[in-house]
């Protein structure tokens, strides 16, 4: 998108307050912006089909649905969502698997103005429909372990089911992901984001370094203390602290 190009703005929110804060600071940050609002998730559906939006700022909650049910019904995802939500669990660790944004209630200024400006980067250039149809299939799993992430590198957007996810290990600010397939995907993100991302059902933070699915461990030695081996035959430490609970994941 050209930076001449007038860039459109829908925001949907059941709360005034929320509305006009929202539009205050783009108006005042990005005054070339076209800004529409919508209160519910029925208006919210006619004001995008009538403007064509760039971006869409989401509630989750309203009072005739919730922002998820808006996207069930949208036909063609031409515009980049940032979602505002109250929500700090399910429904942003949903939203946090599928490489969308979002900004928590209350608002911040700073934060939703950098949001604006990483959306404007990537407006028709990032594929914003497999996320959000990666989002809707997590949405309706919310209680199984069988769900799709999105891993979001500068050259490719990976669709990954985290029961193929076998290991993670740190390095620094980066993390590796080795799969099933014999892939290998490194992101600029550190270990501990994906520790607090993962479920913790079945991934565990064994070591500083290193997080396991446990349904992938292949056999723990007897004769290395400390040592697992995992389906890629790969030999994980795990941390003194660790083991019980390892060994109490296991016994189920």
């Amino acid at each position: 998108m050209k930076s001449s190009d007038k860039i459109k703005a829908v925001i949907i929110d059941d709360e005034s307050y929320s509305r006009e804060l929202i539009f205050n600071i783009i108006e005042h940050n990005f005054p070339s912006f076209i800004i529409e609002t919508a209160d519910n998730v029925l208006n919210g559906l006619k004001t995008i089909n009538t403007l064509n939006p760039d971006i869409v700022f989401l509630d989750i909650d309203m009072p005739d649905g919730t922002g998820f049910d808006l996207l069930k019904n949208i036909v063609d995802y031409n515009f980049k969502v940032i979602f505002i939500t109250a929500h700090e669990e399910h429904a942003v660790k949903a939203i946090k698997f599928s490489a969308l944004d979002y900004i928590l209630k209350p608002v911040n200024s700073l934060e939703l103005v950098d949001a604006v400006k990483q959306a404007i980067e990537v407006i028709k250039t990032e594929n914003e429909g497999v996320k959000i149809e990666t989002l809707l299939d997590n949405i309706s799993k919310i209680s199984s372990a069988d769900k799709r992430m999105i891993l979001n590198t500068s050259d490719n957007m990976y669709i990954v089911d985290i029961n193929d996810i076998i290991r993670c290990k740190s390095d620094n600010n980066y993390t590796t992901f080795y799969l099933k397939n014999n892939k290998k995907i490194t992101m600029s993100k550190t270990l501990k984001e994906y520790e607090n991302l993962l479920p913790d059902t079945v991934f565990l933070r064994i070591h500083r370094s290193h997080i396991i699915n446990i349904n992938c461990i292949e056999k723990i030695s007897k004769k290395k203390s400390g040592i697992i081996f995992m389906e890629d035959m790969s030999e994980i430490p795990v941390s003194p602290n660790k083991k019980e609970l390892l060994l109490k994941m296991l016994r189920g």
